[in-house]
C-alpha cells in the first residue's frame, strides 16, 4: 500500500474563503437581479454603459474584458428586453453604437440600490475601518496580479 502525501485541508487555503464568500455574494445578488429581470452580465454590460456617450460594441468589450461576440450576445438580449439601443454611427455608416433606452435609465439606479443593499447584507459584520481595510487588500491584489477583467459573472 502506497503512503498517501500529506495535503492541507480546503480551508486551509485563503482562496477558499475568498470564493465563499465572493459565490454567496454573487449569487444573492444574482438572486436579486432576477427579481428585476436581468442578468449579472446584464447588469454589468448596463452600468458600464450609464451615463456613457454611445460606445461601439468593441469598446464595451475592451472595457468588460470580454469578446465582440459575447457584447453582441448581451447587447442582442438587452435589445430584446428593450433596456439597449443599438444605431448607425453617423461618423461611420459601416459601425454601430450601443446606447440605454429611456427605460435602461431608470432602471440602473434600482439595480445600483440592490448592489448597495446586497453589499451591505454581506459585509455588515465588518466595522467601517475593516471594510475599508478589506477593501484596500483586494485592490492591491488585484493591481498586483495585474487583474483587469470586470467580474460580469
Amino acid at each position: 500500500m502506497s503512503e498517501i502525501a500529506p495535503v492541507p485541508a480546503l480551508d486551509a487555503h485563503l482562496g477558499f474563503w475568498l470564493r465563499m464568500v465572493s459565490n454567496a455574494v454573487s449569487q444573492s445578488f444574482a438572486r436579486a437581479l432576477e427579481g428585476e429581470g436581468v442578468t449579472v452580465a446584464e447588469w454589468v454590460f448596463l452600468r458600464t454603459l450609464y451615463g456613457a456617450e454611445p460606445a461601439p460594441p468593441s469598446r464595451v468589450a475592451e472595457t468588460l474584458g470580454m469578446t465582440r461576440g459575447a457584447i453582441t450576445k448581451l447587447a442582442d438580449r438587452l435589445i430584446d428586453k428593450g433596456l439597449t439601443a443599438r444605431r448607425a454611427d453617423p461618423e461611420d455608416g459601416r459601425a454601430q453604437l450601443l446606447s440605454l433606452t429611456p427605460r435602461a435609465r431608470r432602471l440602473v439606479p434600482r439595480l445600483a440600490a440592490l448592489a448597495d443593499a446586497n453589499d451591505g447584507a454581506f459585509f455588515a459584520s465588518l466595522k467601517p475601518s475593516e471594510r475599508a481595510q478589506l477593501e484596500r487588500l483586494l485592490k492591491r491584489i488585484v493591481a498586483s496580479r495585474g487583474i483587469t477583467e470586470i467580474p460580469a459573472t
